[in-house]
């Protein structure tokens, strides 16, 4: 018997249209919270001691919030970088190709759909309990993407707007996890100062692993002032100008760590002790490279156990107090976000009809 075919046919689908129903919306992708919590604190434990140890001193609620907030940054710098917790850095071929995946994921994880990857979950999970938006996701991805774009900065300016992307920005919702209103702007623009000095601080002791990683986060007008030729740095040649150079990171991220203590004064006080408690660990391994000098590359500089507990007991005296008041940092967050939007893409035009005057008219006499 022949079989008749047809042309043009168009497949069926497996149900009827009008029987399809949407996704139902799962905070947390479905998932238990307790255990997105639960590999969340794992994660945080194998990804970073420092902020491990102080987010241990945060009340429960921040604690775990903090907990899956780091867990989706863990993941998106590991998708990003094609590697796992930190390691070698892996083909970047299509590092573009794994950007797009973050936002897919992100995106998934913020209307409440399951992602099939725990730290996006999570990510949903501690969205939708502190009002984390895709625009404060899409300011941190955008730091991934430059990464993925060999992007160096060019200016001074240019570095404080890359340290927005992958540390000013996760400041600023970490204080809407720690529960600042999104109208407090003097406490959140504190929140950008001291997540600026972290990344400040971690590009100064990550200059050999970045240039090992094919990356140069120092502007090219500093190596120029310096005399440095772009991408030789590390050459033994220039170490004494390059340790010059990172003198000079540090001393910036210690005024942005200043003013950043500010932000402390509005938390709780459990939530002011974590926080100056890391600030001291972080900026005591900033110094630290500082004062090694020429040395400072020839192994990776941390913080030993007895140095992390003498911070966070320091931390606890600090809470104690007010912040000292401090000097205003060279670039505000007001400057920096507005380098940030004015450098992305051109937003398009809104399409959506202008309302006739006189239904206008007639509305407003309502």
């Amino acid at each position: 018997m022949a079989i008749k075919r047809f042309r043009n046919a168009r497949p069926r689908l497996l149900a009827p249209s009008r029987i399809l129903r949407p996704t139902v919306r799962q905070t947390g992708g479905g998932r238990e919270r307790e255990e997105l919590v639960e590999q969340a604190g794992k994660a945080i434990a194998k990804g970073s001691k420092s902020f491990a140890v102080a987010s241990r001193l945060f009340d429960r609620d921040t604690r775990e919030r903090a907990w899956l907030l780091y867990a989706w940054c863990r993941r998106c710098d590991d998708i990003a970088d094609g590697q796992e917790f930190g390691g070698k850095l892996g083909d970047q071929e299509d590092a573009k190709n794994r950007i797009q995946a973050i936002r897919v994921l992100t995106r998934r994880a913020l209307e409440g759909q399951p992602t099939a990857d725990m730290a996006f979950d999570a990510f949903g999970q501690v969205a939708q309990e502190a009002g984390l938006t895709m625009q404060m996701a899409e300011d941190v991805i955008g730091g991934f993407e430059l990464d993925a774009e060999g992007w160096q900065p060019h200016s001074e300016a240019d570095l404080m707007r890359y340290c927005y992307h992958v540390a000013g920005a996760v400041g600023v919702m970490l204080a809407r996890i720690m529960d600042v209103p999104e109208d407090a702007e003097e406490t959140l623009d504190r929140a950008f100062d001291l997540a600026l000095a972290f990344k400040l601080a971690d590009i100064a002791r990550s200059v050999c692993d970045d240039d090992a990683a094919d990356r140069c986060h120092l502007p090219l007008e500093w190596l120029a002032e310096a005399d440095i030729p772009p991408g030789e740095h590390m050459k033994p040649v220039y170490r004494q100008q390059l340790v010059k150079l990172v003198a000079r990171l540090v001393d910036l991220a210690e005024a942005y760590e200043l003013s950043g203590r500010q932000a402390t004064a509005e938390l709780s006080f459990r939530q002011r002790w974590a926080i100056l408690s890391a600030a001291n660990i972080y900026m005591a391994i900033a110094r630290k490279v500082r004062e090694a000098g020429a040395a400072a590359w020839d192994h990776r500089i941390s913080a030993s156990f007895f140095e992390r507990l003498g911070a966070t007991f320091r931390g606890f005296m600090e809470a104690l107090d007010a912040p000292l008041p401090a000097d205003p940092p060279p670039y505000s967050r007001g400057q920096v976000l507005l380098a940030v939007r004015m450098a992305g893409p051109v937003a398009p035009i809104p399409m959506t009809p202008l309302r006739d005057e006189a239904v206008r008219a007639a509305e407003e006499e309502l």
